[in-house]
């Protein structure tokens, strides 16, 4: 996530990078992003094969892509922050099994 797509999807990429135990990963995309953002006026969305550009039509001052970032915030700074937004399934999970496919032996 070197520039910003879709600012509402950066609290998925961190609740994803929090499962799988790569809270850096998400720590990273989420500077990136404060960079960004705010800058920009809090955009809908990007354009541009790499994200570098307002998007023509995106509305500035955009509710979502505030709430993505600060949910994001809120989960890296205090992982146990996930529960807010997990499913029950996930509840259930106590550890992820990372396993490797087949396919990863070629």
């Amino acid at each position: 996530m070197g520039d910003p797509g879709q600012a509402i999807l950066l609290w998925l990429l961190t609740a994803a990078c929090i499962k799988t135990g790569r809270p850096q990963m998400a720590k990273r995309a989420i500077d990136l992003v404060e960079q960004r953002l705010s800058k920009d006026g809090w955009p809908e969305y990007y354009d541009g094969r790499t994200g570098r550009y307002v998007g023509k039509q995106a509305r500035k001052y955009q509710t979502w892509s505030i709430a993505g970032y600060l949910v994001a915030k809120m989960m890296i700074e205090n992982p146990a922050n996930l529960t807010m937004v997990s499913l029950e399934e996930d509840k259930k999970i106590t550890k992820p099994r990372l396993t490797r496919s087949a396919s990863w032996n070629c």
